[in-house]
């Protein structure tokens, strides 16, 4: 197969060519005569494309585009390419990265909310439809390299587990060649929960010894393209790379926060103001418009308790870092396909957030997301963050920043992510740069673009139609439109009119200059929300109103309404409907429609079992249980883990310690009970079971503890106060051995036992109080994970 351009493509993969002719009897015969074997290449011309797009950046971040954190990279490609100041994406991680890879709008494409609250509506189930092949599978099938790397949230829960199955996974089902990242909103930078391929994998290092996640998959990719180009020259690639930051956790190596110390002492207010008067003098905003108001649910500066100002001025550093830290190893990304002499025959987008910045760090932010997760947030007072402020970024935390920052971070717009009303929640900065591709240099294009139109820019590029067939499924159109037609032409006429926006029932439309909108839920707040038929639409002129500043619904009654039947004939197309605000039907999988990986009352787990998240695993919160491992004990009094879960900022562990059982209960990094077996065990083959006696009457309440050997009681001990709702971010459940970050110091490391665990039993009681918890506090702690 070769590149020629008269190579059917409408048709994927590309069907075998027949040979037609003679065939003799002798290869000697003269008359033998076949077609050589040709690898399989795109149409001569295909650039190489690099996708960079980041995580929970607002449009006022970046210094590219007015904000405070330095991203010298993008600046640097933008010098030498295009800004695009109107480019949307859809507020909300998984439904972005959807959209992207697919080319279809969110709900088409199965992914109208996140996996974690999947629902059996079209729309909503996280299932991608098979008529919407991703265009790394399109590209793939027309003979470019593919590769993603970093984060991916686009897998169903219940497939989300070392056993699949793996249709959603980058490398299998989403059509990817090579995959190095992680499966999850977030994840902990320091200790990542990796995978390759469809394998889940630890670092090979430790943050003692300079790991980070970031730098890491930075390396993987360097690594990638670096044998791409050495094995097939002449063949390009498509990498997708995207890394967790600036997702929190917020966790960057100390003297990158450092740089930022003192920068953002005056606060936010003053920040906004700041970053407005840049975003004009770039020329990313235009000289008239005006900065939005700060709503009444974020508290000014001035309000915020004196003695808390240390500690959010130190968030603010710490996120700065963060993000140049990112860019950083961006550049040395984009330098490493420079020395390849193939980055000017590059096509870079450089994507700054897959939504508006994160609101979900709450009023005051968090050392530790676990205390909000857990609605305790009580234990986490001014003086604990003051006492640990050099914590922050760091692997002793797990760090997010107030509300007040990432309104900041959104400026000049309103809201931030989750609002996919406003342009807060959903306008992203992005930059293009392709020397070999367009003439332009260093300039803005003011053009209203949308996260669909990537994929049928890529295609479009590299010659490839968008295919009527792929795998014998037919296709649902391309969504998106090329945006290539104002690479070089900066007054081109826009080639999207129109586009909705829908995420939490937050949703709006944008129409020929006009957008009409509607907030139904803000992301912080824990209050009802409103019915549907209550909700306040609103109106801006964008043509005239850049930054939505002034709602003239009023003055425009004709125009709302006209506005507001086009979002009903578009959300009607797209699979939107029914609008979905049920909290507490959408976390039970039944009630759902969605599929439960695991249920009953008793789990066996088998030694070699590793990484399984909490979703797959028996939910041992609120409820008496009891965790039993038969195991071989060697010689030699051993030391190491039996099963754990959770890590440094929650979870338990049962190990041996000097061939001494051990118990340890780690509540949100604050506190360590332990209950130790009073004599080593001896060598052979043992049971060990630790009961979890529940008090009940509450989420969190206290709990008796006894530990047994083969039986009979060898220690006991007493829980005051307990984990309520989660564990951990991404860190499992590992059975002989620890992985990602300890449960407790007493080991170190992954702590492998020596021995073998044959066999790990969870035992759970029906009188379980687990259904305590609120909706909405479920609610909050998956939006706050994605």
């Amino acid at each position: 197969m070769t590149s020629d351009a008269s190579v059917p493509r409408t048709v994927l993969p590309i069907p075998d060519r027949q040979h037609v002719g003679l065939t003799t009897f002798d290869a000697k015969d003269p008359d033998t005569r076949f077609a050589p074997i040709e690898p399989l290449r795109p149409p001569a011309g295909a650039p190489n494309v690099l996708v960079v797009l980041l995580d929970d950046v607002g449009f006022g971040a970046s210094s590219a585009f007015g904000g405070p954190c330095a991203t010298p990279v993008a600046e640097r490609l933008a010098d030498n390419g295009l800004k695009l100041t109107r480019f949307h994406t859809t507020a909300l991680c998984a439904p972005t990265r959807q959209a992207l890879l697919t080319g279809r709008n969110h709900h088409a494409a199965g992914m109208g909310g996140i996996p974690d609250m999947a629902t059996s509506s079209p729309g909503y189930t996280s299932m991608r439809p098979k008529a919407t092949a991703p265009l790394a599978e399109i590209l793939t099938l027309n003979g470019f390299s593919t590769a993603q790397f970093g984060k991916c949230h686009e897998v169903p829960m219940w497939q989300s587990n070392p056993m699949g199955p793996y249709d959603s996974w980058p490398a299998k089902g989403g059509g990817f060649e090579y995959f190095y990242g992680f499966l999850a909103g977030e994840t902990n930078q320091w200790y990542p929960a990796l995978c390759e391929g469809t394998k889940f994998i630890e670092p090979g290092r430790t943050p003692e010894e300079g790991y980070h996640f970031t730098e890491d998959m930075t390396d993987k990719a360097i690594g990638w393209v670096r044998q791409q180009k050495s094995l097939m020259p002449d063949k390009p690639f498509f990498m997708y790379y995207a890394p967790g930051a600036t997702h929190a956790p917020h966790h960057v190596p100390k003297q990158w926060a450092d740089k930022y110390r003192g920068r953002f002492d005056d606060g936010w207010d003053a920040l906004r103001e700041r970053t407005f008067a840049r975003q004009k003098e770039l020329g990313v905003i235009p000289p008239d418009c005006a900065l939005t108001e700060r709503p009444e649910a974020v508290p000014a500066w001035d309000d915020m308790p004196e003695e808390l100002k240390p500690v959010l001025r130190r968030q603010m550093e710490v996120y700065a870092g963060f993000l140049e830290h990112t860019d950083h190893h961006i550049g040395r990304l984009l330098d490493a396909i420079e020395n390849l002499g193939v980055l000017d025959d590059t096509l870079v987008f450089y994507i700054i957030g897959d939504n508006g910045a994160s609101a979900e760090g709450t009023i005051n932010g968090t050392l530790n997301e676990m205390f909000y997760f857990n609605g305790v947030a009580d234990l986490e007072s001014a003086d604990y963050m003051l006492e640990h402020i050099d914590d922050f970024g760091g692997p002793e935390a797990y760090n997010h920043y107030a509300v007040g920052w990432a309104h900041a971070m959104s400026t000049p717009y309103q809201w931030t992510k989750q609002v996919a009303s406003h342009f807060g929640g959903t306008r992203n900065g992005t930059v293009v740069h392709w020397p070999n591709g367009f003439e332009a240099r260093g300039e803005l294009r003011h053009q209203f673009h949308h996260v669909i139109d990537i994929a049928a820019t890529v295609l479009d590029v590299a010659g490839l139609p968008a295919p009527d067939s792929v795998n014998g499924i037919i296709q649902e159109p391309m969504h998106g439109v090329s945006m290539r037609y104002c690479f070089d032409q900066a007054g081109a006429a826009e080639a999207r009119q129109t586009q909705y926006f829908e995420m939490l029932c937050n949703r709006g439309i944008y129409h020929n200059g006009w957008t009409a909108v509607t907030k139904h839920r803000t992301p912080w707040l824990h209050v009802p929300v409103p019915s549907f038929d209550d909700d306040v639409w609103e109106l801006y002129d964008t043509s005239t109103d850049w930054t939505q500043a002034h709602d003239v619904a009023k003055e425009h009654p004709d125009q709302l309404r006209r506005l507001q039947q086009l979002f009903m004939i578009e959300a009607t197309k797209y699979n939107v409907f029914p609008l979905d605000d049920r909290l507490l039907e959408r976390f039970v999988a039944a009630l759902a429609g969605r599929p439960e990986l695991v249920q009953g009352e008793a789990q066996l787990l088998y030694g070699g079992t590793d990484r399984l998240s909490e979703s797959s695993v028996l939910n041992v919160k609120n409820v008496s249980h009891a965790i039993t491992a038969e195991i071989e004990v060697p010689d030699g009094a051993p030391s190491g883990v039996l099963v754990t879960q959770g890590g440094r900022f929650g979870g338990w562990a049962l190990y041996l310690l000097d061939g001494r059982p051990v118990y340890c209960y780690n509540l949100l990094g604050i506190s360590f009970t332990h209950v130790r077996g009073d004599a080593a065990i001896a060598t052979g083959t043992h049971q060990v079971r630790l009961e979890f006696t529940y008090a009940g009457g509450a989420l969190g309440a206290a709990a008796d503890l006894s530990l047994f050997v083969d039986g009979s009681q060898v220690g006991s001990g007493r829980l005051e106060r307990t984990t309520p709702i989660v564990f951990s971010g991404d860190e499992g459940l590992d059975i002989g051995t620890d992985t990602g970050s300890p449960v407790t110091d007493e080991y170190a490391g992954r702590a492998g036992y020596p021995g073998t665990v044959q066999w790990v039993r969870l035992d759970v009681d029906k009188d379980n109080h687990s259904h305590l918890i609120t909706p909405e506090q479920r609610f909050h702690l998956i939006m706050a994970r994605q």
